[in-house]
């Protein structure tokens, strides 16, 4: 008879839970999933299970989620059956149940991304071109044309029609009037910013204007706008706008989670780059937390910009956020487990052992060859001459007996210094493997095989030795 498992969860994770079990397809078990009546696992405790817990209960397992720290030896006894802990994270389960499990659908989204060249009358047509196909790649959905005070934009026309040309979507942002007007009578798909004093500049176009108050902060200007559109029958988006840390930011928030109040059927935008270039913050974080924001009040356009060097991958952030917000929204859940790529700086599960089972393999190698690790007590080097451990990758070089072999000198240094920014860091590492730096830097091919090849090669070189 196949074995029939119970899996205890709480309200948040309990639809992914069903998801990733359902995901599994055929199994030798059975199983059934209970809501203990608790938000997450943490809150879990032995007196709440042990109350909770209908009885009798039919199985020949129960499975708590990894945080429930509670005594599983007396449940097991209290209820007559096994009580064992499964993984910390749910995404984690089917490789905990030995199967291979369904990975994340990260393929849908419904957030459209608008990336503005905020210098575009400053470029050359070229420019603008390789500039515009390198921000298509990265995920953009819409180049934004942005237009700069007081300096003409001649070819702007012709900007237009060379994008379009390319199957571009294409919107112009300006105050301009007059550049607005040009640009909806050169066919460009959206216009940003009108206001209730300038939506007419959209009346006979094809264009779709987005919204702004024409006093800034002032949402019944918004309003107006919108009215007028409608009068109009004009089709529009909305954007409140997003103010930076100190410059109004609390109260933005509030406008948007107004203004999705007031009109809950209107598609509207936030322009992120208020947030991302103007605080010093890794741009992943405080992309993850407003693309959420946009989750949650269905906000389905995000306008991005990079001027500030730290936010050079910002379009590859919103990409994968909007995807890993779609899919956590989806299946009810919380945006855990989807996908490492925004966690640039520090990883979840940072050591891929313990100090004890690196203990073991080193006692275990019979072999000159040097095994790398980390643990949370440093970095560990290892073959059959000795294990060595330090935080200063420089305090390991007495002990390795390669000052007269440069090129494993040269590799060992190399990949020394790759574990000891890993430990200090708290991120994965793993031996002739770059570090994975999520979107910041994504892996190609061409370094995972150069890397690999150069430890596989001086690996060879010293069996011959």
């Amino acid at each position: 008879m196949a074995e029939h498992l119970v899996f205890l969860t709480g309200h948040l994770a309990k639809a992914r839970l069903e998801n990733v079990l359902a995901g599994l397809g055929a199994t030798p078990f059975t199983y059934d999933i209970i809501d203990i009546g608790v938000k997450v696992a943490a809150l879990m405790t032995e007196e709440i299970v042990s109350r909770r817990l209908p009885r009798p209960l039919k199985a020949d397992r129960v499975v708590l989620p990894g945080r429930f720290r509670g005594p599983l030896e007396r449940l097991s006894d209290t209820f007559g059956m096994p009580f064992v802990r499964g993984p910390d994270e749910v995404a984690d389960l089917p490789a905990y149940l030995g199967r291979a499990g369904k990975p994340p659908d990260l393929s849908r989204h419904d957030m459209r991304i608008f990336a503005e060249i905020v210098d575009a009358s400053t470029l050359s047509l070229d420019d603008l071109m390789l500039r515009a196909k390198a921000l298509a790649a990265a995920g953009a959905d819409v180049i934004d044309l942005g237009c700069l005070p007081d300096t003409p934009f001649a070819h702007l026309e012709d900007a237009i029609g060379r994008l379009k040309a390319e199957g571009l979507c294409v919107s112009v942002d300006s105050a301009d009037p007059d550049e607005l007007a040009l640009a909806a009578r050169s066919g460009v798909d959206y216009l940003l910013s009108l206001n209730e004093n300038t939506i007419g500049i959209a009346a006979g176009s094809r264009a779709t204007p987005v919204l702004v108050p024409a006093v800034p902060g002032d949402l019944d200007s918004l309003g107006r706008a919108i009215d007028a559109a409608r009068k109009a029958g004009i089709s529009f988006i909305a954007d409140p706008v997003l103010d930076p840390i100190h410059f109004g930011f609390a109260a933005s928030l509030e406008r948007f989670v107004e203004a999705h109040r007031r009109w809950p059927d209107v598609e509207m935008m936030m322009g992120t780059g208020n947030l991302t270039e103007l605080t010093d913050a890794d741009s992943s974080g405080v992309t993850a937390i407003l693309t959420g924001l946009c989750s949650e009040l269905a906000i389905k356009n995000v306008l991005v910009v990079n001027v500030s060097p730290h936010t050079v991958r910002t379009v590859e952030e919103h990409d994968l956020a909007r995807r890993i917000m779609f899919a956590a929204r989806h299946d009810h859940a919380l945006p855990r487990g989807y996908d490492a790529g925004l966690l640039q700086i520090h990883d979840r599960s940072p050591f891929a052992g313990s100090i004890a089972d690196i203990e073991a393999l080193a006692d275990s190698v019979r072999d000159a060859n040097f095994r790398i690790m980390t643990a949370p007590d440093g970095i560990h080097i290892f073959n059959n001459q000795g294990h060595w451990t330090a935080t200063d990758a420089f305090d390991l070089f007495p002990h390795l007996n390669v000052a007269h072999d440069g090129a494993h000198a040269f590799y060992l240094g190399a990949e020394l210094m790759k574990a000891e920014t890993a430990w200090k860091l708290g991120k994965r590492y793993s031996q002739d493997e770059p570090l994975a730096w999520g979107v910041a830097s994504p892996r190609t091919r061409e370094d995972r095989t150069r890397l690999a090849e150069a430890g596989h090669t001086l690996r060879a070189k010293k069996d011959g030795a």
